[in-house]
């Protein structure tokens, strides 16, 4: 049973679990003894932003710089500053900046704000708006659908049962078995929903255990660890993942590579990456954190249901995955395949319209900001114009290459990696650009945007890092100490071996 700080109230479910986290890490970083460094955070964002927006276009230094592309760089800023000082949450603040861009930037903007003949030209609202119904949107609301489709007939249960089940019931072995199935789930299924139900799973196992030994910290931080790393595996994995995939599948018109990169091939590299990762952070949590009792035996308690709507998901379940990982046989891209479940559950009544309250709509919010970020910046031709001012083709690719990855893990520990990874990907993808073939030693733009979502995947020093790590450090098992231990050893083990595959897989033109 899990005791969160400040709460009476005992935890006994997965999204019991995934509430109380939540509000665990909303009460850490906007408690109100933190009113007034909220509101000084904002005066300066405010006056940043204000003064980016009205100095004159000429000290900026970018030839042909006009009103709406510099009224741009005043949004961007705004938001980079929000999301850093999280002076109100990731979503918000990306609802603000999609707001902005319509009201001051389109062509539905204040009319006497927004006169092509003195601003530029406008930005069109529609193509502002349909960021939101971007086709990563829909890998993201397919794969959270999925995830409530299992949930709610217990095939997670189900699943974790029968994987677990060869692990036997030696200690060791034990944490091996939560760390390899936590992996695997959250490659598919958001790694908060996978951390709750995993540590529910815990609960007995943690009462077997005696409270002076380090086992259970062991088992606690198992699961933080195997959901940061696991969501590398799959483009679905974690939203930095896609929204690489975003720009390096989009038509080059669209400020992408156009290098059709599909879901199987993302696996066929990342998978093998996560299977070492994971055995590297067994060997550290077990040697760290040492076992005092030599066995455990589980109880995973629930069952899936035996009806009509349990087989109806089983096997979309696996069709999808199949069609995912067959993307470059069958045509389908894997946003068309996401749609697949929604369809087919909508149709069979597996999912209702209450279920549909349960997909965390903030995350699409937040990356549907980011990409409105980076449609302004393409579409105005600031992009253009910055690449054009700033001699990028100079710039060493090793130094892109580390400053990109470390800024990434840096901003990550901090605030959503959602959030880092929407800022920094449009701006790469232009950079890389513009870099053309300076890049080619290390494999060009690929190496350097999945390397973000590499180093943003390895982000997991601290409790607000990531959803996974809050919810463990809550179960008052693990202190911070320990979640930074492992979090900065796992974390820098994975960057290196990450951006050593990468660098590999360039070197030899793979992708």
């Amino acid at each position: 049973m899990f005791h969160f700080p400040g709460r009476s109230k005992i935890v006994q479910t997965g999204a019991h679990l995934i509430e109380e986290g939540r509000d665990f890490r909303h009460a850490r970083k906007y408690s109100p003894d933190k009113l007034f460094s909220r509101f000084i955070k904002l005066i300066i964002v405010l006056a940043v932003t204000l003064t980016l927006w009205n100095i004159p276009t000429d000290w900026y230094g970018i030839q042909g710089l006009t009103v709406v592309q510099q009224r741009i760089i005043a949004i961007f800023a705004f938001a980079t500053l929000m999301w850093i000082m999280e002076i109100v949450s990731s979503w918000a603040t990306s609802v603000a900046v999609i707001g902005l861009m319509l009201l001051f930037t389109s062509d539905s903007g204040i009319k006497w704000m927004c006169d092509p003949d003195e601003v530029g030209a406008l930005l069109s609202y529609k193509g502002v708006m349909a960021t939101f119904a971007d086709p990563v949107i829909m890998l993201f609301i397919g794969g959270f659908i999925l995830a409530i489709a299992a949930t709610k007939t217990g095939l997670d249960v189900q699943l974790a049962k029968v994987l677990l089940k060869p692990f036997g019931t030696k200690s060791e072995m034990v944490l091996l078995g939560f760390l390899l199935i936590t992996g695997l789930f959250s490659m598919f299924v958001s790694n908060t929903a996978t951390a709750a139900m995993m540590l529910t799973f815990l609960t007995p196992v943690f009462r077997q255990l005696p409270p002076e030994g380090k086992g259970r910290i062991a088992l606690a931080l198992s699961i933080p660890v195997a959901a940061n790393l696991g969501g590398m595996g799959t483009p679905i994995g974690t939203p930095p993942n896609t929204i690489a995939m975003k720009y390096l599948n989009a038509p080059i018109a669209d400020g992408g590579l156009n290098l059709g990169l599909g879901f199987g091939q993302w696996m066929m590299f990342m998978l093998p990456l996560v299977v070492v990762l994971l055995f590297i952070g067994w060997w550290l949590l077990k040697t760290l954190f040492p076992f005092s009792q030599k066995r455990i035996e589980l109880e995973i308690e629930g069952e899936m249901k035996k009806d009509a709507h349990s087989y109806i998901v089983i096997v979309t379940f696996f069709v999808t995955v199949a069609l995912w990982l067959l993307d470059s046989v069958t045509g389908i891209n894997s946003y068309t395949v996401a749609l697949i479940p929604f369809m087919v559950f909508a149709l069979t009544g597996v999912i209702g319209k209450r279920d549909l309250e349960q997909i965390n709509w903030s995350v699409i919010w937040m990356v549907a900001g980011g990409f409105a970020l980076g449609y302004g910046l393409n579409k105005s031709g600031l992009a253009e114009n910055a690449v054009q001012s700033i001699p990028f083709g100079e710039f060493s690719p090793i130094a892109i290459l580390l400053i990109s990855g470390a800024i990434c893990y840096l901003l990550s520990n901090f605030i959503s990696n959602s959030a880092t990874a929407a800022l920094l990907m449009p701006i790469l993808a232009f950079v890389c650009a513009a870099m053309g073939d300076t890049l080619a030693p290390i494999g060009g733009t690929p190496t350097v945007l999945i390397g973000v979502a590499i180093a943003a995947s390895s982000a997991m020093v601290l409790p607000i890092s990531t959803p996974p790590n809050a919810l463990a450090y809550a179960t008052n098992l693990v202190q911070q100490k320990d979640m930074v231990r492992i979090g900065l050893i796992v974390g820098i083990i994975s960057m290196v071996m990450g951006y050593g595959l990468l660098y590999l897989i360039g070197t030899l033109h793979l992708l």
